[in-house]
């Protein structure tokens, strides 16, 4: 399940990350690759004593808490603490490749499965160039160039690549997350239906179907989620 999600951060929130992120300094995308991704990896990326990396973090999890959107889609048992990357100049592309499965905590105190991932863009499109980020699915490949503020949430399990920027630079957040629903197929019915509730809701209030219907969505939450 692939969704895009518009206006993830405010304009003040995208605008103070931005001075932030322009404020910053960049290390090695490496630093987080694994072996395989190593190979194909050739970006920049903020180390984990970055100076305005906490106020990055906190920002961008503040907006993930009040985006209903993202927890119906995501529903996030465990979140990574986000991570900030730029491509441009000679380090400027991420081949395909797929998300480890355990990603370790920063602080090391433990390890959160990677079931579902997400890619916030704080670069505009017409600022930089190339820089398309492709993800494969069961549908074949999407190639994404989102607007700043704007996120997209995908399974951890697709193969994806960032093409290479030929002009510009381009800077995102990345994330990973351990659902409370591991089995995709079962989120996206999950997210499915409650977007149909809400559409119901929208043109029929809470009349009995629509109460029964929203009862068999938190029953299934019930049965499959882990928490």
């Amino acid at each position: 399940m692939l969704i895009t999600i518009d206006n993830v951060l405010t304009p003040e929130e995208l605008s103070t990350a931005r001075e932030l992120l322009a404020r910053s300094n960049w290390s090695s995308g490496q630093i987080t690759a694994g072996l395989q991704a190593a190979r194909a990896k050739n970006n920049e990326q903020l180390a984990e004593n970055a100076e305005h990396l906490p106020d990055l973090r906190r920002l961008v999890l503040q907006a993930l808490n009040r985006n209903a959107t993202f927890f119906t889609a995501a529903l996030p048992l465990k979140i990574l603490p986000p991570f900030f990357n730029r491509y441009s100049g000679d380090s400027n592309y991420y081949g395909f490749h797929t998300d480890n499965a355990m990603r370790q905590m920063p602080d090391g105190s433990g390890y959160v499965r990677a079931d579902v991932s997400a890619t916030l863009f704080f670069s505009e499109p017409d600022e930089y160039e190339g820089g398309l980020l492709t993800i494969e699915d069961t549908f074949g490949k999407h190639g994404l160039k989102l607007k700043a503020g704007s996120m997209v949430v995908y399974p951890s399990t697709s193969i994806h690549e960032v093409a290479p920027v030929t002009a510009g630079e381009r800077v995102a957040c990345f994330m990973f997350m351990q659902s409370m629903v591991r089995d995709p197929g079962q989120r996206r019915m999950l997210y499915d239906m409650d977007m149909a509730l809400l559409d119901l809701r929208e043109a029929h209030g809470d009349s009995d179907p629509v109460v029964r219907l929203t009862g068999c969505y938190h029953n299934l939450l019930r049965r499959w989620a882990d928490s």
